[in-house]
């Protein structure tokens, strides 16, 4: 008989927010963290740049809102991003108060680098390797609390919800999950359900993100019933390593905020013709003007280039880039970096509201799977981490005010296996995955035209036919799980993108190469969200 575990939180990932959230909540509650390998395994530690925050006093926080709301291409909301500003520097705190060590300057105060779209040095790091140091960190914290519970290995299925177990009322009660090790599925019951599963970058051929960015989160929370928001805007990192054997190295915009230029081939500067930041300019923009030369050109790759500075500068301030170009072959205190755009950040995702709650009561969303209305458009360097923190500690926050008033959670039924059989087709769950990517890639990447959304629109419906019958008859894997919830994103991408006929941010589509006066985000509901509602 399958395991079951009932818990005050289940939190389901061990990235910067879940961990957060569950530090943060008090230590009376018993708390259960779920990870997909290993805790330390998500997203987090691959982020290199650092931690947005006011923290010098040549800054403000109007200053750090205004560069937000430029960024995000007048979708940001406004509120969300004075309270994720405002909380900055109470965060970073936190962080330092956890144990995380950030670079200081030789006078001894905390070092601030500048990334594109920043007005100010406003970017508190640890060397290049910001997030593993976060990470590792609260890994630490975590494991040392006696009212946490890490349970590793683990990927949701869906989540147990009232209208599952055909009881009244709109509340979230836990979670089926598959033990990865044993294969089978799981049931974790709680009070309080926390999303903070990131992204869903791994719908991209070519991504900056580790295997587990599968938009696992997203995909359950819609299922049950959630509805989610700006799901069109993908943002493409603009420089990843090219090279045949660096898989998903990310190479920070702290490098081209100490001065590093981007080259063509032939050694010349081109980003002064796209935006007079130049090299600073936000993402999206910087993105499709390597896209858009490498195109012009036929090139595989173009270049980043840090060697005018001094060596020792290069490797105080880049240690873990140069480290690792050095060990693909390129030495680049003396040589310009190759890189090409990869799928990086998925900027819409869960609705939320101010303290991170869903649409379905006793979930909350944070991190990357949530959609705040922070991003808006395009992402600013920096922000999500940020964001991960601040919103974690808000949910923690209203848990442990709620806790009291919410009863146990109802009882449910083992996860049922008596109707299915282990699949002997495994080759055609490895064929769509492939066909997945490849296609969302070509049709759904940097620049999109309707006829491409609408290819990649059909693709997608007969993956999600094929995915429905194997999901009904066959006994669920890992690699099912994560094509059926990348295929449901993927979905909701291309939806979105569909409805949106105007060129904004991270969105661009030679058909509607325009802003709209008006700026609205993209919302999707799903029918069970609209039965309830009506």
């Amino acid at each position: 008989m399958s395991a079951s575990f009932t818990h005050d939180v289940l939190v389901i990932g061990s990235g910067a927010a879940g961990l957060t959230t569950a530090l943060s909540l008090p230590p009376d509650l018993r708390v259960a963290v779920l990870s997909k390998t290993t805790i330390d395994s998500g997203s987090t530690q691959y982020a290199q740049g650092g931690i947005a925050a006011v923290l010098d006093s040549s800054d403000s926080e109007n200053a750090h809102v205004e560069d937000t709301l430029r960024a995000g291409a007048g979708l940001c909301h406004e509120d969300a991003v004075r309270t994720v500003v405002h909380h900055g520097r109470e965060s970073i705190e936190w962080l330092i108060d956890q144990g995380v060590e950030f670079t200081r300057s030789q006078d001894n105060h905390y070092h601030l680098t500048r990334e594109g779209g920043h007005s100010h040095r406003r970017i508190i790091h640890s060397a290049d390797a910001t997030g593993q140091a976060v990470s590792q960190v609260l890994c630490d914290r975590a494991r040392e609390a006696e009212n946490i519970e890490i349970f590793e290995n683990r990927v949701a299925v869906d989540l147990i919800t009232n209208k599952k177990l055909f009881l009244p009322g709109n509340r979230c009660a836990g979670a089926y999950v598959l033990n990865r090790e044993v294969q089978h599925v799981e049931l974790f019951r709680a009070r309080f359900v926390v999303i903070a599963t990131g992204g869903a970058s791994k719908a991209y051929l070519y991504t900056s993100n580790p295997d587990g960015a599968t938009g696992d989160g997203i995909a359950i929370a819609w299922r049950a019933g959630c509805r989610v928001g700006n799901m069109e805007f993908n943002q493409f990192h603009p420089t990843c390593l090219y090279h045949p054997h660096a898989k998903s190295f990310l190479i920070t915009e702290a490098v081209r905020g100490e001065g590093g230029k981007l080259l063509l081939p032939d050694g010349s500067r081109f980003m002064h013709r796209f935006d007079e930041r130049e090299e600073l300019a936000p993402r999206d923009i910087v993105a499709r003007a390597i896209d858009h030369e490498m195109k012009r050109l036929g090139a595989d790759c173009l270049y980043l280039d840090i060697s005018h500075k001094p060596a020792e500068f290069i490797r105080e301030h880049f240690p873990t880039i140069e480290r690792r170009c050095r060990d693909f072959g390129v030495d680049i205190t003396r040589e310009p970096i190759p890189v090409v755009p990869a799928a990086h950040y998925t900027c819409g995702g869960i609705l939320v509201d101010e303290n991170a709650c869903t649409d379905i009561n006793q979930l909350y969303a944070v991190g990357e799977a949530s959609f705040t209305g922070l991003h808006g458009a395009n992402r600013m360097a920096s922000n999500s981490l940020l964001e991960c923190v601040v919103f974690g500690r808000l949910a923690a926050k209203h848990i442990a005010a709620d806790h009291p008033h919410v009863p146990a959670p109802p009882q449910a039924r083992a996860w049922d296996e008596s109707q299915v059989r282990d699949s002997d087709e495994d080759v055609v769950i490895a064929h769509n995955w492939d066909e997945l990517r490849h296609f969302m890639w070509d049709y759904v990447g940097i620049v999109r035209t309707t006829k491409r959304l609408q290819r990649a629109k059909h693709r997608v419906d007969m993956l999600h036919s094929e995915i429905r019958e194997f999901y009904s008859n066959y006994r669920v894997t890992n690699d099912l799980l994560e094509l059926r919830n990348l295929v449901t994103v993927s979905d909701l991408i291309i939806c979105s993108a569909l409805q949106r006929q105007e060129s904004r941010g991270l969105h661009y589509t030679l058909d509607y190469a325009e802003s709209l006066p008006d700026a609205r985000d993209t919302i999707l509901v799903p029918t069970s969200y609209m039965a309830r509602s009506a």
